[in-house]
């Protein structure tokens, strides 16, 4: 009795020691508690307290700046950097525009997607949005972009090369459990975008599932900032105003000019375009060649008749002249049946890889004009022929 009365005297001294029931603990335990608490709210979303604090404050004034930002937070503006990077602050800077709806980040990244299953693995283009803002306009998206509020889901490009699996087939089976850069993820949807040079396919997923997928990327270190403006506003004044206004290290670019930006960058710059150039160089050679070894077989086989026309009293003028309307009717006659097959191939490509390419207006006239010019030169060349012509010979 005694024994077991010392035991309940000795458990009661360590209660009070190890959790003793004065105030101070108590507001500690809640603090704790309250903390823990606040950090399992903030996961779903990729934050930390910090930067929960730092929204707060873009949120009781937008536009602010790092500076403005420690001044709220009373912190230096080091200590910021790892928080907000000047691409972020760039969006919030053009927010406080009068005519902005609305700013979102891009995130883009290669990362490796292993095929459920054959398990082998391939890279694949993964872009990171903001779900709850606008982003793209692509077929499929807007259908799914509340499922990729939740952490870990993915959209995934139906369009994309057979050789990443046959996700649409085993989505309708059920759930489809796949890995992207070594990290499980659940695909909770489809959309079309098609292949591009970069990649053969394409991931959708949200801004926190890409940062926790990529722990070496900032949030900050956004590729693409997209701004929305509001309806019936001037474009061209509000694109003037923000280029004025934020510093020169971003660019302020409608659409259709970052599309230019990018596809000036693949023609002259990117070894794709440098190849195709090449191919059009090679192109024009063994097209001049081949049409130089037509005309000149024709001025050989009709030397007899040349040679007449000079008796006759022509000169290599006139009949220069008519072997360049010989290499214009070949140009002519050759260009269009070139032209059909062209505009064949061109949707043959778009509908297998959904590439952005076609036959344009411009390029058909510029092909033509290359034509024009090689063929030209093919009868410029054969024409050396016509001046050994000589009458004399025929008699």
């Amino acid at each position: 009795m005694s024994s077991s009365s010392s035991d309940a005297d000795f458990l009661q001294q360590w209660r009070y020691a190890l959790a003793p029931y004065n105030l101070g603990y108590k507001v500690k335990l809640v603090s704790q508690l309250m903390y823990r608490d606040f950090l399992e709210r903030l996961e779903p979303y990729g934050l930390t307290p910090f930067h929960y604090l730092v929204l707060c404050c873009l949120w009781e004034e937008d536009g602010l700046s790092t500076s403005g930002i420690a001044d709220k937070l009373k912190q230096l503006g080091a200590t910021l950097t790892g928080v907000v990077d000047r691409s972020r602050e760039r969006l919030y800077q053009a927010q406080s525009d009068d005519d902005v709806a609305s700013v979102s980040s891009v995130y883009i990244g290669m990362g490796d997607w292993k095929n459920p299953e054959t398990r082998l693995q391939r890279s694949i283009l993964v872009w990171g949005v903001e779900p709850t803002l606008p982003s793209f306009d692509l077929p499929g998206l807007a259908e799914h972009t509340d499922s990729l509020k939740q952490l870990n889901q993915v959209l995934f490009d139906q369009a994309g090369r057979p050789e990443y699996g046959p996700i649409p087939t085993l989505l309708q089976q059920g759930q489809v459990d796949a890995e992207l850069n070594r990290q499980t993820v659940q695909v909770a949807g489809l959309f079309t975008m098609g292949s591009s040079f970069v990649a053969d396919g394409n991931i959708i997923t949200s801004d926190s599932t890409f940062l926790k997928l990529y722990q070496d990327r900032r949030s900050g270190q956004v590729d693409i900032g997209l701004i929305q403006l509001k309806p019936g506003v001037d474009l061209q004044q509000v694109q003037a105003r923000l280029a004025a206004t934020l510093p020169s290290d971003v660019r302020v670019l409608t659409v259709e000019e970052f599309a230019a930006v990018e596809k000036h960058y693949w023609e002259s710059q990117g070894t794709i375009g440098f190849i195709f150039g090449i191919g059009v160089v090679v192109g024009f050679i063994v097209g001049t060649v081949i049409v130089y070894q037509i005309l000149y077989t024709d001025v050989a086989n009709h030397l007899p008749e040349y040679a007449t026309l000079k008796a006759m009293g022509y000169n290599d003028r006139y009949l220069l002249t008519m072997l360049l309307q010989e290499a214009l009717l070949l140009a002519a006659f050759g260009y269009i049946p070139g032209f059909a097959v062209a505009v064949g191939l061109y949707h043959l490509t778009h509908a297998m890889t959904l590439l952005p390419i076609g036959m344009t207006m411009s390029r058909a006239v510029t092909v033509f004009i290359l034509t024009v010019i090689m063929c030209s030169v093919s009868g410029a060349v054969a024409s050396q022929k016509l001046r050994s012509a000589d009458p004399a010979d025929i008699f």
